[in-house]
């Protein structure tokens, strides 16, 4: 910065004095006032007297203050978003509200020691290892694209948790939210989208459960509903779900499996043997039990549902994570993706096939299988360019523009091209309830990569 010299106080009298002789006692013009609070001032007081406003400058631009008001003109607003928040509902995508393309993370936790490796092979120091950091930043972009889809579950969620009311339709609330998870993950064909189809069993029923077209079900007040859908990044797949009733009744029930999930997580982690983890979800989760209408159920892990791994557009990747004691003595290992699920019931803890399919997937490892059929090539082929390997719906299907595929979706299910998953149920007559996160099994630690303010 220069510096300004500053004049001598002498010099400045001796030039006013000489300023008011040379004028011949004409009256002397009073400066402008340099402060813009004082031209401000000034030109108000103008105004009042009934003269003409001053037109002010401002760098290259001028303004006139309008007539009367003695402020000067506001400068347009050009409409620029304030915030940058969502909107309520949300229709900005994540894409948009995070340009940098850096998502939140989820909740960030250790490794556990494993229970039969009681020595220094354990996850207690990846934190601060320089070789596992390098390996969390060469999977960046991956963990980017998992949080991407998991925020748009987030927001997804969060807003069908206020929608969602006794006396809807089941399709209109699945289609609402899948509505809204298309718009907030920016479906784009295969790289983006939804992972599979809406679940939202009630009550004794447990998982699979999605209304197909001209389905007439309305949720009730008393009715225990397992809200469950998926989102995908590139084929990264979040797979979480929680559980939704309006009668307190069912408190017990909702504490026991959300505890049980949460244990499932806390025990997850590299070197982990699953079935060390399904002893300590049936532990918890059996510690219940739930008095309705007068009689006292305990409350049971349902043996036959469980917890998986996650792999690029399979959703089922091998690997399973029993909710009951027993079960494979797998480990868990780095760079693995889990969905970590319990589910809770009244009844026997024992789920069968149940009620009309709605959920369908394409085998992920069937070679080539030759069709004689053209609408089942057809079929095919709509599957092929919408769905991939991920689940798909019979809705989707009609939003896809398919037609009378029924005897054609018969034939790839038969030949084994395509799985059906029909709704799964315990006896009729008690509740179940189920809550789920995906994880990632990260090089330094763990993280529940879905994990929300909601639960």
């Amino acid at each position: 910065m220069s510096a300004v010299e500053t004049p001598k106080v002498e010099d400045v009298v001796s030039e006013v004095a000489a300023t008011a002789a040379g004028e011949d006692g004409k009256k002397q013009k009073k400066p402008k006032p340099n402060n813009k609070k004082l031209r401000q001032e000034a030109a108000a007081k103008k105004v009042a007297e009934g003269g003409e406003p001053e037109t002010t400058t401002n760098g290259d631009a001028e303004k006139k203050a309008p007539t009367g008001t003695g402020q000067p003109a506001k400068k347009k607003n050009k409409g620029k978003k304030s915030g940058g928040g969502q909107t309520n509902p949300p229709t900005i995508p994540i894409s948009e509200l995070f340009p940098n393309n850096i998502y939140p993370e989820g909740q960030i936790m250790e490794h556990p020691t494993p229970k039969d490796m009681p020595d220094d092979r354990t996850a207690k120091d990846r934190f601060t290892s320089e070789e596992k950091r390098a390996l969390d930043r060469v999977n960046n972009d991956i963990y980017q694209e998992l949080r991407q889809a998991a925020e748009a579950h987030r927001q997804t969620r969060q807003y069908m948790q206020n929608y969602i009311k006794p006396g809807m339709t089941m399709i209109q609330i699945c289609e609402e939210l899948e509505n809204t998870a298309r718009r907030l993950i920016g479906e784009n064909g295969l790289d983006a989208g939804l992972a599979f189809p809406t679940g939202c069993s009630l009550n004794h029923c447990a998982a699979h459960y999605t209304p197909n077209a001209g389905d007439t079900t309305v949720l009730q007040y008393d009715d225990v509903c397992k809200i469950d859908f998926g989102t995908h990044i590139k084929g990264r797949i979040i797979d979480c779900a929680f559980t939704l009733t309006f009668n307190n009744k069912y408190d017990k029930l909702l504490q026991a499996v959300k505890e049980a999930t949460n244990t499932g997580i806390k025990e997850a982690g590299i070197d982990v043997r699953l079935c060390d983890i399904g002893s300590a979800i049936q532990e918890v989760m059996e510690s219940y039990e739930i008095e309705l209408d007068g009689k006292t159920y305990p409350i049971k892990a349902i043996r036959n549902l469980n917890g998986h791994s996650i792999s690029p557009y399979r959703i089922h990747a091998g690997k399973t994570v029993p909710i009951v004691k027993g079960g494979e003595s797998t480990r868990m290992e780095e760079d693995e993706f889990y969905a970590i699920e319990t589910f809770g019931s009244t009844g026997r803890g024992m789920v069968h096939d149940d009620m009309d399919c709605s959920h369908y997937m394409k085998n992920f490892d069937l070679p080539f299988v030759p069709l004689r059929l053209q609408s089942s090539k057809q079929l095919l082929g709509t599957i092929n360019k919408h769905f991939g390997t991920l689940a798909f719906c019979k809705r989707w299907l009609d939003r896809a523009g398919a037609t009378k595929y029924q005897m054609a979706l018969k034939d790839l299910c038969d030949k084994g091209i395509v799985e059906a998953y029909p709704p799964l149920c315990d006896t009729k007559g008690c509740y179940t309830a189920q809550y789920e996160h995906t994880i990632m099994l990260r090089p330094t630690c763990k993280e529940v990569v879905s994990r929300g303010d909601d639960y």
